[in-house]
């Protein structure tokens, strides 16, 4: 999918056939095993992975998922993403990405620290605070992250808080960071919302995803006076999906409190607390203006766009490639304003830099700084990617590709790459 997005751009922007090759593929991967001891005295091998895309604009930037269905090719494209991704918010970064295959439901936090510290010992020569950063991702946190600075400390014998991102505050971790991406999905919200004329207070929301993108989403979306009425989870005791319906709103607070800390909702409770219980692609079927895909990738595909009520006028894609090309195409016919992944979900590796900047140089920002930077961030990336889509007449999506492939290709051709 996304070397089909790529392939897409590629052909339109006339890129040469060399640079086009190198940028389609990744420059590295790391694929290894991590033998941990479990608890019950057993040894389990685990599969990890560390894909560095393309660096050409500076360090690998990307985070590290732990989840039991976690694939290379996985992680192929979402490194591939984070380089779109910070190339367009015009950080001086590339993009990697890490997993290991592994279910944190079922791991106890000794088990899920050692698969963290031997994935580090796995690739500790190959990343570093000035060659490729990891950070959080899916099911994983900062604790996480810590114990992998640790690891890597104790390794390379020195004080290197720059190695990491999403670290706990108080330990080089930045404020702000963990309301970062669900507040920069809202804030380029807020601008296309303008674009098109809508009043933010008279819009109805549906919201796929219950984890730390869609919370504060929620919030920040509530903040502008907008009604999120629906929000869909995972029952970890069902084993599926599901979605909850308030008419009234959702109440983040109530739903917290009944929430795991993979942001799973128990469906019992939140009926239990006047909420509605759908199945669990019901989210997509709501008759509101925005549509917020904050959950896992391919989740909008050609068997389920069609459900997409007429009234929906917005996508921001909270997630990475929530949306296949197939059901791309239907929305793009449709002329429903799509807000691109990369572009809407970015504020999380923009704060991220913010954090790798502050651990680097050893001094701290105040949040409200923190968020004002990322707001000023959004805000730019968000006009450059209209001007351009209006200007070359193209899809929301296609403008974001263009604007940030030519700027790693032309960073690969200054370095006389290709």
């Amino acid at each position: 999918m996304a070397q089909k997005q790529f392939d897409k751009v590629a052909k339109q922007i006339e890129i040469d056939d060399a640079t086009k090759d190198l940028l389609r593929n990744p420059m590295r991967e790391y694929h290894f095993n991590i033998p941990v001891k479990m608890d019950d005295g057993t040894v389990k091998v685990f599969r990890g992975f560390r894909v560095q895309h393309n660096d050409a604009r500076g360090p690998g930037k990307g985070g590290i998922r732990f989840h039991p269905d976690e694939t290379v090719d996985t992680v192929r494209a979402l490194s591939m993403w984070m380089t779109w991704k910070c190339s367009l918010l015009d950080l001086p970064l590339g993009g990697s990405k890490g997993g290991v295959i592994c279910d944190p439901h079922n791991l106890s936090n000794r088990e899920q620290e050692n698969i963290c510290r031997g994935w580090v010992r796995q690739v500790a020569r190959n990343i570093g605070p000035l060659q490729d950063v990891p950070a959080p991702d899916i099911m994983t946190n900062g604790a996480h992250m810590l114990w992998m600075l640790d690891e890597y400390e104790t390794i390379m014998g020195g004080k290197f808080p720059g190695l990491i991102t999403g670290k706990p505050v108080g330990m080089g971790g930045s404020l702000g960071r963990t309301e970062a991406t669900g507040y920069g999905v809202v804030y380029v919200v807020r601008e296309a919302l303008k674009e098109l004329g809508i009043q933010a207070n008279k819009t109805q929301a549906a919201f796929q995803g219950f984890g730390n993108v869609s919370q504060y989403a929620i919030r920040k979306y509530q903040e502008l006076g907008g009604k999120a009425i629906c929000v869909s989870s995972w029952s970890q005791a069902d084993q599926k999906a599901f979605t909850i319906k308030n008419n009234a709103g959702i109440d983040v607070d109530s739903l917290l409190s009944i929430t795991d800390r993979f942001g799973g909702i128990n469906p019992q409770k939140a009926k239990e607390l006047g909420n509605e219980v759908l199945p669990g692609d019901a989210w997509i079927e709501q008759d509101v203006d925005i549509l917020f895909p904050c959950a896992l990738e391919n989740q909008i595909t050609e068997k389920n766009v069609t459900k997409i009520k007429s009234r929906v006028r917005l996508i921001a894609e909270g997630a990475n490639g929530p949306t296949t090309p197939e059901a791309d195409k239907v929305i793009h016919e449709r002329g429903i304003y799509l807000l691109p992944d990369f572009l809407a979900n970015a504020g999380g590796v923009t704060c991220s830099y913010f954090e790798q900047v502050q651990s680097n140089m050893n001094y701290y920002w105040t949040k409200e700084e923190v968020l004002e930077k990322l707001d000023q961030k959004m805000t730019h990336a968000y006009h450059e990617v209209h001007k351009l889509a209006q200007k070359r007449k193209v899809y929301m999506r296609d403008a974001a590709y263009m604007i940030a492939i030519n700027r790693v290709a032309q960073a690969s051709k200054e370095r006389g790459w290709v």
